[in-house]
């Protein structure tokens, strides 16, 4: 019982903090959940502190040991603050789960492409008979994991920005880095800053690690061994053209009997490989497990194609970097709908990047106008008034052979629960069509 007669204080009553208490109470510690939402609720048999007791809390010297913080949560904000100030020492939920495993990790960040890439890479494992699970930022947290009991041969961890803000001794065999573009800046204050915190999965590997790394990144992998990626074109070990996946100009594989659409998740599959390459798996193995993968709802999705118009719901593009991002993998030409929720992003690098495939936009949400204004001057644009007019606008100005995409390049927040919930009111909107 290595936290016997320790008191924990776990910050955040969702699915990381829960799985963090039940493995910090596995490990024989007594555990306090505090929650300073409203509408936060009591956790099984958990003792907990939500909604205004939280806010109010004052914490006492030597009351807890430790402080476990869930990824959602800045460590600055003023609940966490309460236990540092008392000389609570405070661990990200991810730190605390890695010192409680030997499981080897595989960790993926990126700004985008994360859940696709993880995914892949569970998939990989398990058709090429190693156990494994994608976890971390998706799914099961690692704290979940590690709590359960059950071993894996190879853990697909997605790691966020929030994840690694809080480690201290975090690393993985295999670390991979898909792309950096802006985000967060509601979190961050500036670009700089959401950089050094996604450049920290590489602050403590050594040279037995492999760092995995897109082309043209300028992110240093530290001691790690550090090969690198491209379906762009660039000068990479692993690259991807006509239809083929190379090693160092060797043909390895075909996409053929894949089911993933675009250059992007081109750009998955081959992170997904040379991560089972570090683990000693075959190429042709690989890609013959990755042929029962099947693409996630909301990325780069065919909802359906109705007068030779293509509706593709590609909801979780939630910042501008996504958007760019599906924009390239399509050969049609492109009616968009995009906007919502405002992120204080720069929408103008998009200008350049339209490169005449789009041929008119519609806008919803909050930033509708000042999406209408950044490109008004450019193409048609429209700015509509929920979901299922922007589907009918976007309808009526395309033409035969275009794509119909919603590719929102921002969050949904201020229309909807989340990506997901906008990529279905999407898909309702479309399938209504006659």
């Amino acid at each position: 019982m290595r936290f016997a007669s320790q008191h924990f204080a776990i910050l955040g009553a969702g699915r990381s903090g829960l799985g963090a208490a039940r493995l910090a109470r596995l490990h024989g510690a007594e555990v306090t959940i505090f929650d300073e939402g409203d509408k936060a609720k009591p956790v099984e048999d958990f003792r907990c502190v939500l909604g205004q007791p939280a806010r109010d809390l004052v914490v006492r010297p030597g009351e807890f040991q430790q402080v476990i913080i869930s990824p959602g949560l800045d460590e600055h904000w003023p609940l966490p603050k309460k236990f540092t100030d008392a000389g609570v020492p405070l661990v990200g939920e991810t730190e605390f789960a890695f010192h409680l495993t030997d499981m080897p990790l595989a960790a993926i960040t990126g700004t985008n492409g994360k859940s696709t890439c993880t995914e892949l890479i569970a998939t990989l494992f398990n058709g090429c008979g190693m156990k494994s699970l994608p976890c971390g930022n998706h799914g099961m947290s690692l704290s979940e994991v590690v709590a359960s009991g059950v071993r894996y041969d190879v853990l697909a961890l997605e790691i966020s920005s929030f994840q690694l803000e809080t480690i201290r001794d975090f690393r993985a065999r295999a670390s991979l880095w898909l792309n950096f573009a802006p985000d967060h800046l509601d979190r961050y204050p500036d670009m700089a800053s959401y950089f050094a915190a996604k450049a920290r999965v590489f602050e403590n590997v050594t040279a037995e690690d492999v760092a995995i790394v897109r082309a043209g990144e300028s992110v240093s992998s530290g001691a790690a061994q550090r090969r690198t990626f491209s379906a762009y074109g660039a000068e990479a070990d692993f690259t991807y053209g006509d239809g083929k996946f190379y090693h160092h100009g060797a043909e390895i594989g075909s996409a053929g009997g894949l089911k993933l659409r675009g250059r992007h998740n081109m750009e998955n599959v081959l992170a997904a490989l040379m991560t089972g390459q570090v683990f000693g798996l075959q190429f042709s193995s690989m890609l013959k497990a990755m042929e029962s993968y099947d693409p996630p709802r909301h990325r780069c999705e065919l909802v359906r194609t109705l007068r030779d118009r293509e509706y593709i719901n590609d909801s979780k593009a939630t910042n501008l970097h996504a958007l760019e991002a599906c924009l390239r993998s399509q050969e049609r030409p492109i009616v968009l709908i995009a906007g919502g929720k405002d992120k204080e992003l720069d929408y103008t690098p998009l200008r350049s990047g339209l490169n005449g495939q789009v041929r008119a936009m519609v806008f919803i949400g909050e930033i509708a106008s000042q999406l209408q204004q950044t490109f008004g001057d450019l193409l048609p644009c429209q700015c509509a008034s929920d979901m299922a007019d922007a589907v009918l606008r976007a309808t009526e100005v395309s033409q035969a052979g275009d794509a119909i995409i919603l590719s929102p390049g921002t969050s949904s927040f201020d229309m909807f629960t989340g990506y997901a919930q906008r990529g279905d009111v999407f898909r309702d909107a479309v399938n209504a069509l006659h």
